[in-house]
């Protein structure tokens, strides 16, 4: 017998022909993720993975993945000989039964060529099992529930417990996109659903020293480490917003002045994305929850671009994108009182049902192309990986 991890794939079987890519992917992701265990061994195929972890802790290994994502389930097994007496004999060997009263046994062939079917194995197992021991069936409320896989790789698999992964596309099969990263709640829980999807995600984020302060970039640089939990590695493009919000703040009315501040951020996040090769834009944006984000506000704000926006958060309500940012390790950090850019200079009545041709008409007050242009010029690329993390996160106030 010999212990193995069986990881299954969910949503990837319904792929197709694409089946082998995302698959490819998957394997990847989790080679990286395990990229510090030496010579783990994984086979692939079209419906399941196998695990070999050798000596290592199988725990700790179970433990990392549960956060990648592609993974719909796993279970620690033993892997036998398919030999219908070899599996019986097995799971005899391996259950200390004292521990349980009442059990179900659940066979699965996905070698159709078996010479047994399902309910023959289950029902020749359960008899010498009810004949051996004390226990009792109760295919409902089971304590212990034997598992058997019959694979056509002349091998069977023997486990009792599945254990819920993280779902999903693997990242980085749905191509790139650049999440807003403002510091609050909504942004990290947007780019952790989009990464569920199989995006790759990368992210902006707006600084206006001194009015922000380095803790608050720091606070931002934690947040994007917690995507390391699903990725290998994450960059950071920190635009110097200063001036730019500066002007606004000079040249624009008030009440506008948010509507125009987001169609700034737009313009630059374009101009990053055709640098870099990124697909779409991905914020934190929820319908109606503050002025910026009612429909009229996106469709007036979103004017700016060609580029798709995408919302994962954006028919949440409040209390769903909290009980997200709590799961994801993220809250804490988000309510942390470090100022985003979004919070100086915030207008006491900003308008909510904005006019496009209002908006057009405070941004001809000045050179918004240039300072858009002096934002990107000057973006800091910062790369957030195992080997970067603690020097990244220990920036100071020395910093501005």
């Amino acid at each position: 017998m010999q212990d193995v991890i069986l990881i299954r794939y969910g949503e990837l079987n319904t792929k197709g022909k694409n089946r082998k890519l995302f698959i490819d992917r998957l394997e990847g992701n989790i080679k990286k993720k395990l990229s510090h265990y030496q010579n783990i061994d994984i086979r692939s195929h079209r419906d399941r993975m196998y695990l070999n972890f050798k000596d290592y802790d199988v725990n700790e290994i179970m433990n990392e993945l549960k956060d990648v994502f592609g993974i719909q389930s796993f279970s620690l097994a033993k892997k036998v000989s398919k030999e219908y007496q070899v599996i019986e004999d097995a799971i005899m060997e391996i259950i200390d039964f004292s521990k349980y009263q009442t059990f179900k046994v659940i066979t699965k062939r996905g070698d159709k060529s078996y010479p047994m079917i399902s309910d023959e194995i289950n029902r020749k197992i359960a008899s010498r099992i009810l004949k051996e021991t004390d226990l009792k069936v109760d295919v409902h409320h089971y304590q212990l529930g034997i598992n058997i896989d019959i694979r056509q790789d002349a091998s069977a698999y023997i486990f009792f417990e599945k254990i819920n992964g993280a779902g999903g596309y693997p990242v980085g099969i749905s191509g790139k996109g650049l999440l807003m990263l403002s510091g609050g709640i909504d942004s990290p829980v947007a780019g952790y659903l989009a990464m569920k999807r199989g995006v790759k995600v990368e992210c902006i984020h707006f600084a206006s020293p001194p009015y922000t302060s380095a803790k608050a970039l720091n606070k931002v640089l934690q947040l994007a480490s917690k995507y390391l939990a699903y990725t290998d590695e994450v960059v950071l493009y920190n635009v110097s917003f200063t001036q730019m919000q500066l002007a606004i703040n000079k040249y624009c009315d008030a009440s506008y002045s948010m509507t125009i501040l987001r169609r700034m951020m737009y313009r630059i996040a374009q101009g990053i994305i055709k640098e870099k090769n990124i697909e779409v834009i991905i914020n934190g944006e929820s319908i109606a929850q503050v002025a910026s984000q009612t429909l009229q506000s996106m469709v007036v704000i979103n004017e700016v671009t060609n580029v798709p926006i995408i919302r994962p958060c954006a028919c949440l309500d409040k209390l769903e994108i909290i009980d997200l940012a709590k799961k994801i390790n993220t809250y804490e950090l988000s309510i942390l009182p470090y100022e985003d850019c979004c919070t100086i200079f915030l207008p006491s009545n900003p308008v909510t049902h904005p006019h496009l041709d209002k908006v057009i008409k405070n941004e001809k007050r000045f050179d918004y192309d240039k300072e858009v242009q002096e934002c990107i010029n000057k973006v800091e690329t910062i790369i957030i990986n195992k080997n970067t993390i603690n020097d990244i996160l220990n920036i100071d106030d020395d910093l501005f």
